[in-house]
């Protein structure tokens, strides 16, 4: 599974909006401690054209981040995808439809502080009580936002130079917020950049308008509490609601999502012969090499993240040994050309390696051996048992019952935990033998996915993504079978969870019939 969450280190909503009892507005007020986050413009509510918005600010552990790739925990750059989460906050009050809001860097260092207040905006810290208000960036009166309101990077992309801008359209108004931010992020890591996290406001075109600042507007020697704007609306958008980093709801939390194809896909148990029935890219097989040392993975020494060859023999008479000289193999994949005697492969992780190639020998093989090696050094060898290609010449729409071999009914928060899944056909009849197998074989679904939901609630909290290029949810499959990965730092401890398996096949995604239950518990 390809998933990494980092929640918010600090967050805050800004306002230039009038206090409730008073026909002062609260431009010296903060919000970095409370549970909700609030994104507004008001027009003609105090005046017949006063305006009053609210901005939310947002901050990542970029760090963190970094340290993470450092470690591998998370991809090298290309290879994975951030998103900003933000989870919508229910309320009674109006809920404005058909906006769109900026998701823009902020270009200075800011405060979060500690007020509470959204509804008469006592909080203060033009006191010197820390924390960032719409006028000032921390609780020093000197530090002010260049302009009021925050200052961002809004100016066109221009990598290791300027800051990527994104927008979010919310159509019926009440859906979470989920932004590819990816650029903007490798930008932090990269350090081009300074994290000062992301400001979410209506767009200009949808804050309030104002045409004239009055001197009501004016607040001392920082000039204006008010932006010109004659492009925006003479209506109100009232109102957007976030839940915040404080919030008691922990999968509610602004969070900053890594995802990525993190899968293994293995052909090993699943290799076919080469067929004209298939393009070219589908005749490939892809195999692994996982070199554990003392139970741990761990880089061959001589190859550690270089390349590595594989030779294919065939089996001897007996089946139980490479036999003969290295067999031709055909141009593809890791062979550079037709009669090629090596493959061509290489790292994929910490002591992880692969090759891909088409075999087109004799059908009549039942097994053939792969010889991994570099230069006159052999490594490991190991045996496949090809399959051949056929069409059945009808629309197959296979079904299947599942079945999660390994499931404990426990597992502990910070575990990662791998999940083994059993796959058959429905109404299959397996061969009966005179010795039986010591194995049931199942079959190998290439397409599948998973996604978890909490039981009390059916709330589902990792969406599959069968619909999403990233494939963070995909199965990885091997000569065992399908299984995946789950962090259980993902989850709030506690709780019970279901899982549910998606498999593609005869052109669609299917929901499996069964679910598999566990439960997390605090470490």
């Amino acid at each position: 599974m390809g998933i990494k969450n980092y929640k918010a280190s600090r967050d805050n909503t800004i306002t230039n909006g009038y206090k409730l009892i008073s026909q002062t507005r609260a431009t010296g007020s903060n919000m970095g401690a409370a549970d909700i986050l609030e994104v507004y413009s008001i027009y003609g509510q105090q005046t017949t054209s006063s305006a009053e918005l609210s901005r939310v600010l947002v901050q990542f552990p970029i760090t963190t981040v970094s340290s993470d790739r450092t470690a591998g925990t998370i991809p090298a750059s290309g290879s994975v995808n951030f998103f900003l989460r933000m989870f919508n906050a229910r309320h009674s009050e109006q809920l404005p439809r058909d906006f769109t809001v900026n998701v823009l860097a902020v270009s200075q260092s800011w405060q979060e502080g500690y007020g509470l207040d959204m509804d008469g905006y006592s909080d203060l810290t033009d006191d010197k009580i820390e924390g960032s208000n719409w006028m000032n960036r921390n609780s020093n009166p000197a530090a002010s936002w260049a302009q009021v309101g925050g200052d961002y990077h809004s100016s066109s992309y221009i990598p290791a130079d300027t800051m990527p801008n994104y927008t979010f359209t919310f159509s019926d108004g009440d859906e979470d917020l989920l932004v590819d931010v990816t650029a903007a992020v490798e930008e932090w890591i990269a350090g081009t950049q300074t994290n000062n996290g992301f400001g979410i406001f209506l767009t200009s075109s949808q804050e309030a308008y104002v045409d004239n600042i009055t001197a009501a507007d004016s607040v001392g020697a920082t000039g204006e509490s008010i932006l010109l704007n004659t492009e925006g609306q003479k209506k109100s958008f009232y109102t957007k609601r976030f839940f915040s980093r404080t919030s008691e709801f922990f999968f509610k939390r602004p969070t900053l999502e890594a995802r990525w194809d993190s899968r293994i896909m293995d052909d090993r148990g699943n290799f076919y012969y080469s067929s004209s029935l298939a393009p070219a890219e589908d005749n490939l097989n892809t195999i692994y090499l996982y070199n554990y040392v003392r139970g741990r993975l761990k880089n061959i020494p001589n190859v550690d993240t270089g390349l590595i060859l594989v030779s294919i023999y065939s089996g001897s008479s007996s089946n139980i040994e490479p036999s003969g000289s290295k067999l031709e193999l055909s141009a593809g994949g890791g062979v550079v050309a037709a009669a090629d005697l090596n493959v061509t492969g290489g790292y994929v992780s910490t002591g992880v390696y692969s090759a891909s190639f088409a075999f087109t020998g004799s059908t009549s093989l039942k097994t053939i051996y792969d010889v991994w090696h570099s230069s006159s050094v052999e490594y490991v060898t190991s045996s496949i048992n090809p399959n051949s290609l056929d069409s059945p010449g009808w629309n197959q729409y296979p079904q299947f019952t599942t079945k999660i071999t390994n499931l404990k009914p426990s597992y502990s928060e910070d575990e990662i935990a791998r999940f083994r899944v059993f796959v058959r056909e429905r109404n299959s009849t397996p061969t009966i033998y005179a010795i039986a197998n010591s194995q049931a074989q199942g079959a190998t679904i290439p397409s599948a996915s998973f996604e978890v939901f909490r039981n009390v609630d059916n709330e589902t909290i990792i969406n599959n993504s069968t619909g999403s290029s990233t494939r963070h949810t995909f199965l990885s499959y091997d000569n065992s079978g399908s299984y995946f990965d789950l962090n259980m730092s993902l989850l709030e401890p506690g709780y019970m969870y279901g899982i549910r398996l998606m498999f593609y096949s005869s052109d669609g995604w299917r929901e499996q019939e069964e679910t598999f239950n566990f439960r997390v518990e605090n470490s």
